[in-house]
């Protein structure tokens, strides 16, 4: 598996894709709506990236990557799929000599723009980090979310103290941060176990979701779009849950069957139980279908996609 991120021109992610699969995005684009893939690095840095563009009837596909900054943007034309795959996929591998395949040529996209720098009272500055900081623990959040929270978090009604460049700055500063962080980080970390028992739930029959709406009204109003045919149940956590996690104090998850069978939620709650334990991870729950399931103790460190 590649540690990218694959964004399609129809906004559609796809994650830690094989080298094959990558290959197949790349065969299939052309078509309306669908003329490009972007490729980010897991996890997202700034100003690095490679994209490929290709429109059905031409004989060319477009590939281009920039390596840290908008001054060190190149182009090449590939003459097949294949091979706009193959530089793709070296490049997210690393490998060593993967442009050599193309013909690169540097694009002058101009001078970048001067990020001016942030006016804020110190208050307010620290109120600020304080609440990206939140979000960037929290884990799920990419780049550009990141950044409309830094734009958005201060605003009032006569006035926006941040430029969405200046919001980028700001955010990127922090994302880096906690980049630099989590290389520390080794083994499988609370959150990709959760992940994983969230996996096996959802192959077992129960409709399992992460992060999931803003709060367990919303939440318990919209999982059942999210359920696939036979679904027996589900299981989720709401963005507040997730910043409480965040802070250390443990992760609430709400649950419940689908259809009114006696002691039906309850048996959702013992194979939700029966799936973290499966993964190392202990919980806090009496058998009472009311009753929050409470993940604890956890060290939240999620690790940043992009």
């Amino acid at each position: 598996m590649l540690d990218i991120n694959v964004r399609t021109e129809d906004g559609t992610r796809h994650l830690g894709v094989s080298a094959e699969e990558l290959t197949a995005l790349v065969r299939r684009i052309g078509g309306w709506d669908d003329l490009f893939l972007v490729i980010q690095r897991i996890p997202d840095l700034p100003d690095v990236f490679a994209q490929v563009w290709h429109k059905e009837g031409e004989e060319e596909w477009t590939v281009e990557y920039r390596d840290g900054a908008a001054d060190r943007h190149f182009q090449a034309l590939a003459d097949s799929p294949d091979e706009a795959a193959a530089a793709l996929t070296g490049w997210a591998r690393g490998d060593d000599g993967w442009q050599d395949g193309l013909d690169w040529s540097l694009l002058d996209l101009g001078p970048a723009p001067v990020v001016p720098p942030l006016d804020l009272r110190d208050e307010d500055r620290e109120v600020l980090e304080k609440r990206v900081r939140e979000v960037l623990t929290a884990g799920y959040a990419d780049r550009a979310q990141l950044a409309e929270t830094a734009e958005d978090y201060l605003v009032t009604a006569d006035r926006r103290p941040l430029t969405r460049l200046q919001a980028e700055a700001f955010a990127d500063r922090l994302w880096l941060e906690r980049v630099a962080e989590q290389e520390a980080w080794h083994g499988e970390t609370d959150p990709e176990r959760i992940t994983r028992a969230f996996t096996a739930l959802e192959a077992a029959g129960i409709t399992a979701r992460e992060h999931f709406t803003c709060c367990r009204t919303c939440g318990d109003a919209e999982i059942g779009e999210e359920t696939a045919p036979g679904s027996r149940g589900f299981v989720y956590f709401h963005t507040q849950s997730t910043e409480s996690a965040a802070a250390g104090r443990g992760l609430a998850l709400l649950y419940g069957a689908f259809g009114d069978a006696e002691g039906a939620t309850a048996a959702v709650g013992r194979e939700v139980v029966a799936a973290l334990d499966a993964v190392g991870l202990r919980t806090e729950w009496d058998g009472d279908p009311r009753a929050v399931i409470s993940v604890t103790p956890l060290e939240w460190r999620r690790r940043l996609v992009g």
